[in-house]
């Protein structure tokens, strides 16, 4: 291609500035229309986004009123600030409750009786020191490698027996000082010593020095200077103790947390105010929604002029779905005293579209009909066998009834005993000690007083005292009960329903006397039936049904009792705020209306740039044809300059010639 630079020269006329503005020219129209269609594909898809941080905002709130826990919240008092109190609106019920607390859980502490004179050269005996804490046995070897105060205090730290152990400089000399990590008297300290290398085992000289335990005599081993003691609180008059200051599930959905003793009057109320909030921040994002729709596709009557996604048929099809979904009768409440959400204050200005919320009018409804206006939000089963509980609905359920039959009732795990205890029996460190396995993973190991039991009641007694505070057992969420056959044998009944509940003997040094020595141990079962005609699979005691299993798919319910045959229905009732969230989460999500738009506008974008990129080559092509043609142009008239500029040379020079040959 020739040089661009050198056009014009042959003709003065054909110059590169003419090609620039010729290219100019064809690229304009094109480019301009290119590039208004960008902005606007631009622009749409940041309207869309707007839209959909919008709509998404709405789905959170909703997300809280549909579940039911969040719509009878309840808030606890205590008039003694050493009496706090925390509560679980999920599990918690109103309630005024006298509270008198006794006594306070502490860990229990020991210090060494001798005082030594250092801390990191004098030996303090060899052996293996036995650490018992709870249904925690730890072995220690002291040797050569830590035979000092300090070595053995660090030895204790690192085994993690459950102990902290410390050297403490009194001024006069160093003593050994242990406490327990945990709190309550399931955790008092037992020491032990074998191979001692000073002495025996128990004669206070050497390692023996250190043992310790609650019968041995005064003056030996260890000195405990602060006794293990559980918390002890009467509510309305029931004692109650914990192994530590905090008190869980004593009432449902209650937490007590003890920093001194004394007396309080707790008071739980369902806290309106609070389910109001809730509501109330639907409404503004609600509001918030509709303000972000008035200024993407508003139309302005004075002026006569829209906005970008006026007309839209997303926007027109989130509002349309949304407005149904807001102001219809609820499916299954058509009966109730709450139908909608005008029957709870919540109204919609229809001049702007906004909702308009009655605070007063919503506390007022909720404290009155509280079942139906949790029916209203959130999804609600309700059952006419007071045994059956609903537990959740599946992606797939249909508000609607169904019939409940059960073929099989769950069971529990049980180990019975094969007779019973002769009494009256006495245990003692022959017969104390038993190992039971729980559901298949927990170990329990439980070590009964030693004294003498008159009566098969008081023995049951012991043996649940200990398993209510075993650590293993209340560390895996799981409870055990005993009590007495019709023969008076022993029964032990894990807590779970279902197949994977078992309570078996592991271990015990005399089962003969508990009557466990040819124990029966039987797994528990799994609830077996229908819902809605169909076969419902089981595990524990809920029975439900997989997705794709009708109108009812996914739906779960709790079968409580032992009764067989027809269990009634249960009627699904889907609420507005269930329902919202799936309308919302189908509007942003995948393959949702707002996601196909946006993508769909991300191709034009991409058409849009191909066509850019198509206009660079046709105009690179013009230019190079443009330049081409004037090159070859200007050469020619060039060349005819170069002719014009011979010709004129020879005329001029025959006009001298001629000029004479006249004369």
């Amino acid at each position: 291609m020739a040089n661009i630079s050198s056009l014009g020269i042959g003709s003065g006329v054909l110059t590169s500035e003419l090609v620039d503005q010729l290219v100019q020219a064809e690229r304009a129209p094109t480019e301009n229309r290119l590039a208004q269609k960008t902005e606007r594909t631009q622009a749409l898809i940041s309207a869309y986004g707007t839209l959909r941080s919008a709509v998404t905002e709405l789905r959170l709130p909703m997300r809280q009123l549909s579940a039911p826990d969040n719509l009878k919240a309840f808030s606890a008092t205590s008039s003694n600030e050493d009496v706090a109190v925390s509560v679980d609106s999920s599990k918690a019920n109103r309630g005024t409750y006298s509270v008198d607390v006794t006594s306070l859980a502490s860990a229990q502490a020991l210090a060494s009786r001798d005082v030594f004179a250092d801390r990191d050269k004098t030996s303090v005996g060899q052996g293996t020191m036995t650490l018992s804490v709870g249904d925690n046995t730890t072995n220690i070897v002291i040797d050569s490698s830590n035979d000092t105060l300090q070595g053995l205090a660090n030895a204790i730290n690192d085994s993690d027996a459950g102990v902290s152990a410390g050297v403490i400089d009194t001024g006069s000399g160093f003593q050994l000082v242990l406490s327990a990590d945990e709190t309550g008297t399931a955790n008092a300290v037992s020491i032990s010593v074998s191979g001692d290398s000073a002495g025996t085992d128990t004669d206070a000289q050497g390692l023996s020095r250190f043992a310790f335990n609650t019968s041995m005599d005064a003056g030996a081993g260890l000195n405990e200077t602060i006794a293990a003691s559980d918390a002890v609180m009467s509510i309305n008059g029931v004692e109650v103790t914990r192994s530590t200051n905090s008190f869980e599930n004593v009432i449902d959905g209650l937490t007590f947390d003890l920093t001194a003793t004394g007396t309080s009057t707790v008071k739980v109320e369902q806290d309106l105010g609070a389910v109001a909030d809730r509501v109330q921040g639907f409404v503004e994002k609600f509001n918030g929604l509709q303000e972000t729709i008035d200024a993407l596709a508003g139309f302005n009557a004075e002026s006569g002029s829209g906005s970008l996604l006026t007309g839209d048929s997303v926007i027109r099809g989130i509002q349309n779905q949304l407005r149904q979904v807001l102001t219809r009768v609820v499916p299954g409440l058509e009966d109730a005293s709450v139908r909608s959400l005008a029957d709870v204050g919540i109204t919609t200005n229809f001049e702007t579209g906004s909702l308009e919320f009655d605070r007063e009018e919503f506390m007022a409804q909720l404290k009155a009909n509280p079942d139906d206006v949790t029916a209203l939000f959130a999804e609600q089963g309700r059952a006419t066998d007071s045994q059956v509980e609903f537990v959740r609905s599946g992606v797939n359920t249909e508000p609607g009834t169904y019939d409940i039959n059960v073929t099989q009732a769950a069971t529990q795990g049980t180990l019975a005993g094969n007779a019973a205890a002769t009494f009256p029996v006495t245990i003692d460190g022959t017969n104390d000690e038993f190992s039971l396995l729980v559901n298949g993973d927990t170990s329990v190991n439980l070590q009964l007083t030693q004294q003498t039991y008159n009566s098969a009641q008081d023995l049951v007694d012991e043996i649940q005292a200990q398993l209510n505070s075993n650590n293993a057992l209340n560390a895996s969420d799981g409870s055990v009960q005993v009590s007495l056959g019709a023969g008076g044998e022993l029964v032990f009944s894990s807590s779970t329903y279902g197949s994977e509940s078992s309570v078996t003997l592991s271990s015990a040094e005399s089962a003969a006397t508990f009557g466990l020595d040819a124990a029966t141990s039987t797994d528990g079962l799994d609830v077996a039936g229908t819902i809605d005609g169909r076969t419902a699979e089981g595990e524990g005691q809920t029975l439900f049904l997989g997705e794709n299993s009708g109108a009812a798919s996914g739906l779960q319910v709790q079968i409580l009792g032992d009764q067989t045959g027809s269990r009634g229905s249960i009627q699904f009732i889907e609420g507005v705020g269930e329902r919202t969230v799936d309308l919302i989460t189908n509007f942003v999500g995948a393959d949702g209306a707002i996601d196909t738009r946006t993508e769909s506008l991300n191709r034009d974008l991409e058409r849009i740039q191909e066509n850019q990129i198509r206009l660079e080559e046709r105009i690179t092509a013009y230019r190079e044809r443009l330049v081409s043609q004037f090159t070859a142009a200007d050469s020619l008239i060039s060349q005819l300059n170069s002719t014009q500029d011979f010709v004129s040379q020879q005329l001029a020079a025959l006009a001298p010639q001629n000029n004479r040959n006249n004369n």
